[in-house]
C-alpha cells in the first residue's frame, strides 16, 4: 500500500514505513531526515534505474585504442610458434603482444595470498604457486588461458585481427577432476608439481576426533560434491588504463571490490612500480559475488599497453568470455562423518575436502577451501571437529570467492549429514537437531573447530521458521500432494557463518561551510546499497538530510585506505569505522559549541543535531558550529580550521550471523521439476540498519543458493573442452522460480562493535543451499531416492525417479 504525503510517496510495507525520497524534487520540498533501522528506499536506485550509471564501458578517454584477447582453445598446451603477420597487416591493427613480449618487458606474474600464507604441501614444502604471467609465455593450462593481446583503433578491428593470429599449439596430457587429479599416474598440471597438490591443511583435533567416531553408537557417512558455478554478475568485466609519461603515473579504470589491495598488488607484483604511481578507480559495478577480488591478466595488460604505446587502452569482455575464463567457483568433494552416541548426540564430525584450485591461484583462490570451515560446527554442541583439506590443481579456469566463500559449502555439509543421520537412527530430524542445539545461556561458547560464538539464540530461531512454514500442516499438504500424483519435501537449516572478522577498515566525513558532509568510505558497493545505509548513519547522528550528505568509494586517489567490501564486512567494520569518525567530529564539535557558548566543553551535549548545554534551553545547531570551525575570528584560539575526521575500526573479534531457513518443494515426477512453494527465514545478523535493503539482501542470496541447487553447474567435458559456455546452456534461476521469501528479522546485537551488527551479506545464500537440497532430498526420500547430487535438473531428477520406480 502507498500513501502521499507533502513529504512524498511512502510504503507500508511489512512492519515498516518505506520512505521513497525524491532526490529530484524541486528547491522548495521538504527534505526527510531518516536514521537507521528505517527502510529507506535506495537512493542510488535514483541513477541506476534511470540510466545514469557510471560504469566501466561508459568512460571512455580521448584518442583511446581497444584490445581484444586471443585465447587458447585447448586445455593444456605448448605454444609451439604465434605468427602474427596477417593479423598486423589487418585494418586499425596497432600493436600485437604476446608473451614472449611480457617476458622481455619484465612484466611480473599475476598475484595471489598464497604467497603470505602459512599454507604447506603434504612434504612440509612451502605452496605451490605458478607463476600466472597477463600473457603465456610457453604453455596454456586451460581453455581460455591467454596466448596473445591484439590492439586496434575499435573494438571490432581487434577482434577480426585477432581471428586472424596464427597460434601453433602442441596439446599435453590433461585433468579436470580434482579427485581424479590426486590419483596415481594423474598427469601433472605443472612439471614442478607432480602429485598436482598445492597444498593441504589439517584443521581441529584429529586425534580426539579418531577417538570419537571409534567408540561412537553410530556413525553416518556421506560423500558430498559441490558443483562448479560461475559467477555471472549483470556487468561483464572490463578494464581502461592509460599511462602519463608526464609524471609516469598509470591509472586503471575498472570494477573492484578492493581498490587499495589491488593497487597495492599490481603495482608492486605486476608493474614493479610504487603504489603512489598507481591510481585505481573503481566505478558503477553490475555485481560482483567474489568475482571482483582477483587480479586479472586484462587489468595488466591495459595498463602496459597503455605505457608502449602511448594511448589509452580498453578491454570489455562479452559473456562467452565472462563464462568461460572468469573465476569460478565451489567444485569440491566433502566426505563427512559424524559420530552420535546412544541419546543422539553428536559426539564427532571428520570432513575430508579435496578442492580444485584451477590452473592458477586467484588472488583470494587459496583460502575458500578452509578459511571458513569452523561453520562445519553450525549452531551445534559436538565436541571434537576436524577437517583435512587437499587443495589440488586440475586444468580448468581458476576457483575463487563466491558469495560465502565457504560458508554455504560448510554449512551444506553440516545440515546434509544431520538429514541423513536422522533417517539412518530413526530420530525425527528437528528432534535430532534439538538435542544438540547450543542453548543461549552457553555464550559465549567455543565449538569444537575455531569458533568462538558471542552470542544468538538458535533454539529460539529454528522453532520460529518452524511455526512459520506450519511444520505441523505438512503431512497434510504432503497427502494433497501425493493425490495429484506430486512429492512435496520440507527442508530445514540452521546456520551460522563468521561475518566481518578481524582487519582494519576506514572512514572520513568532513562538513562544509553549508553543513553539507562528504563522506569518505574504504569499502566499495557493488549493488547492496551502502549508499543508502551510509547516509542512514549520518542522518541519525547528525540529523542532516539526505541530500546534503555525499558519498565517495571506490578512488584510491580520494579515499587513501580501505579494506574494501566482501566477507560481510562493511556494515559491522566499515559503519563501525563512520561512527567512530562522527564521534570524533562530535567532541570537536562541543569545544567550538562551548567556546561560543561560553560554557565548558563537558558541559556540552549533543542532541539532534544540535549543541546544548546539559539541563538548560541554550543551543546551538550542527551548521552554525561548522561555520564557526570555518571562520579564525568565531574559533578559539589554537583550533584549526574546518571540521572533518577519519578513522578506522578493527574489532577484537569475529561476528556471527545466524538464522534458520525452511522450504517447500514440490516435485513432477513425470517431468522432473522442482517447483519451491514456499520459503521462510528468521535470522539474526544483528542490529539492523535497513530492514528493506536486508530483506533484498537476504532474498537475493537465497535465490543463488537455489539456483546451484537446482540449476547450476559449470560442465567441462573430459576433454577439457567447456559445455556450459552461455546461458543457452547454463541455467540461471529466473523470476518465476523463486517466490518472496518470508523474513523475520530476530537481532540480538553483539558487543564486538559499537554498531552492534553482524553482517548480512552473505547470510540468504548460506542457508539457501543447504535448505533447498534438504526440501528435495525430503521429498525424494518419500519414494526410497536417498541421495541426489546438485544440481537437481528436471532431467537428472526424472532420471533418478525412473531409475527407483524401475528397482520397484
Amino acid at each position: 500500500m502507498s500513501i502521499r504525503t507533502k513529504a512524498g510517496w511512502h510504503e507500508v510495507a511489512n512492519d515498516s514505513l518505506v520512505a521513497r525520497t525524491h532526490m529530484d524534487r524541486g528547491p522548495g520540498a521538504r527534505s526527510m531526515k531518516l536514521g537507521i533501522g528505517q527502510s529507506v528506499a535506495r537512493v542510488e536506485d535514483h541513477r541506476l534505474l534511470r540510466g545514469r550509471g557510471r560504469f566501466t564501458d561508459d568512460i571512455n578517454l580521448p584518442d583511446q585504442l581497444h584490445g581484444c584477447v586471443v585465447r587458447s582453445p585447448h586445455p593444456h598446451a605448448r605454444i609451439a610458434g604465434i605468427d602474427t603477420a596477417q593479423a598486423l597487416a589487418a585494418p586499425g591493427v596497432v600493436a600485437i603482444f604476446t608473451g614472449a613480449d611480457v617476458e622481455a618487458d619484465g612484466l611480473g606474474t599475476l598475484p595471489s595470498l598464497a604467497r603470505g600464507a602459512a599454507l604447506t604441501r603434504p612434504d612440509g614444502s612451502p605452496v605451490f604457486e605458478p607463476g600466472r604471467f597477463a600473457l603465456q609465455p610457453r604453455k596454456v593450462s586451460f581453455v581460455g588461458d591467454c596466448v596473445a593481446f591484439v590492439v586496434a583503433d575499435s573494438a571490432g578491428r581487434a577482434r577480426d585481427a585477432a581471428d586472424l593470429l596464427e597460434v601453433e599449439y602442441e596439446p599435453l596430457p590433461l585433468v579436470t577432476s580434482a579427485v581424479e587429479a590426486l590419483g596415481e599416474g594423474a598427469p601433472a598440471v605443472w612439471e614442478d608439481c607432480p602429485d598436482n597438490v598445492c597444498y593441504r591443511i589439517r584443521l581441529g583435533d584429529a586425534e580426539a576426533v579418531e577417538t570419537a567416531v571409534a567408540g561412537a553408537a553410530h556413525v553416518t557417512r556421506v560423500r558430498l560434491p559441490i558443483s562448479r558455478v560461475c559467477m555471472n554478475p549483470m556487468e561483464p568485466r572490463a578494464a581502461l588504463g592509460s599511462y602519463d609519461p608526464s609524471d609516469g603515473r598509470y591509472t586503471l579504470h575498472t570494477g573492484l571490490q578492493n581498490v587499495h589491495a589491488m593497487r597495492e598488488w599490481i603495482a608492486r607484483d605486476v608493474l614493479g612500480i610504487p603504489e603512489s604511481q598507481l591510481r585505481v578507480v573503481s566505478p558503477d559495478m553490475g555485481g560482483s559475488f567474489g568475482l571482483r577480488s582477483t587480479v586479472f591478466p586484462e587489468m595488466a595488460l591495459v595498463l602496459w599497453a597503455s605505457r608502449k604505446l602511448g594511448r589509452s587502452v580498453k578491454w570489455i569482455g562479452d559473456r562467452t568470455e565472462a563464462h568461460i575464463v572468469d573465476d569460478h567457483a565451489r567444485d569440491q568433494v566433502m566426505d563427512i562423518e559424524l559420530a552420535l552416541d546412544r541419546d543422539g548426540r553428536f559426539v564427532a564430525l571428520r570432513v575430508r575436502v579435496v578442492a580444485a584450485m584451477g590452473a592458477y591461484l586467484s588472488f583470494f583462490g587459496p583460502f575458500p577451501p578452509f578459511i571458513n570451515l569452523g561453520g562445519l560446527a553450525g549452531v551445534y554442541r559436538t565436541p571434537a571437529i576436524c577437517a583435512d583439506v587437499h587443495a589440488v590443481f586440475t586444468n580448468t579456469t581458476p576457483t575463487a570467492p563466491y558469495r560465502g566463500a565457504g560458508r554455504p559449502e560448510a554449512a551444506l555439509a553440516i545440515e546434509h549429514v544431520i538429514d541423513r543421520a536422522a533417517r539412518e537412527v530413526g530420530i525425527d530430524r528437528v528432534e535430532l537437531r534439538r538435542r544438540n542445539l547450543i542453548p543461549s545461556g552457553a555464550m559465549p561458547f567455543q565449538t569444537g573447530l575455531s569458533y568462538r560464538y558471542d552470542c544468538g539464540e538458535f533454539e529460539r530461531n529454528m522453532d520460529e521458521a518452524l511455526a512459520a512454514i506450519d511444520i505441523e500442516g505438512f503431512a497434510s499438504r504432503r497427502a494433497a500432494s501425493e493425490a495429484q500424483g506430486r512429492l512435496r519435501g520440507l527442508g530445514i537449516a540452521n546456520t551460522i557463518e563468521q561475518s566481518a572478522g578481524v582487519s582494519d577498515e576506514w572512514a572520513a566525513i568532513a562538513l562544509d561551510p553549508t553543513g553539507s558532509a562528504t563522506v569518505s568510505m574504504g569499502a566499495h558497493s557493488h549493488g547492496q546499497g551502502h549508499e543508502t545505509v551510509f547516509r542512514q548513519l549520518v542522518a541519525e547522528r547528525f540529523g542532516l538530510e539526505f541530500e546534503r550528505i555525499r558519498i565517495v568509494q571506490g578512488d584510491t586517489d580520494r579515499v587513501p585506505y580501505g579494506g574494501g567490501t566482501g566477507g560481510s564486512r562493511v556494515a559491522v567494520l566499515g559503519g563501525s569505522a563512520l561512527v567512530r569518525a562522527m564521534d570524533r567530529i562530535v567532541e570537536r564539535g562541543r569545544r567550538l559549541a562551548a567556546h561560543s557558548l561560553e560554557c565548558a566543553a563537558g558541559d556540552v551535549e549533543f542532541v539532534e543535531g544540535r549543541f546544548r548545554i546539559s539541563g538548560t534551553d541554550r543551543s546551538i545547531g550542527l551548521r552554525e558550529v561548522v561555520r564557526i570551525a570555518f571562520n579564525p575570528a568565531l574559533r578559539p584560539p589554537g583550533e584549526e580550521g574546518g571540521l572533518s575526521s577519519s578513522a578506522a575500526f578493527t574489532p577484537s573479534g569475529s561476528t556471527f550471523p545466524t538464522g534458520c531457513h525452511a522450504c517447500e518443494v514440490e516435485i513432477d515426477p513425470a517431468t522432473g521439476v522442482v517447483e519451491m512453494q514456499r520459503y521462510c527465514v528468521v535470522e539474526d545478523v544483528g542490529t539492523v540498519l535497513n530492514p528493506m535493503i536486508l530483506r533484498g539482501q537476504l532474498q537475493g542470496g537465497i535465490v543463488q543458493g537455489f539456483g546451484q541447487i537446482v540449476l547450476e553447474r559449470f560442465v567441462v567435458d573430459e576433454t577439457g573442452q567447456p559445455l556450459t559456455g552461455s546461458f543457452m546452456d547454463y541455467a540461471m534461476p529466473r523470476a518465476d522460480e523463486v517466490p518472496f521469501a518470508e523474513i523475520a528479522l530476530r537481532p540480538v546485537p553483539t558487543a564486538l562493535n559499537p554498531l552492534g551488527a553482524k553482517g548480512a551479506g552473505e547470510a540468504g545464500t548460506v542457508g539457501g543451499l543447504p535448505c533447498v537440497m534438504s526440501a528435495i532430498l525430503d521429498a525424494l526420500g518419500s519414494i526410497g531416492v536417498d541421495e541426489f547430487e546438485m544440481p537437481a535438473t528436471p532431467e537428472r531428477v526424472w532420471r533418478a525417479i525412473s531409475q527407483r520406480t524401475e528397482l520397484g
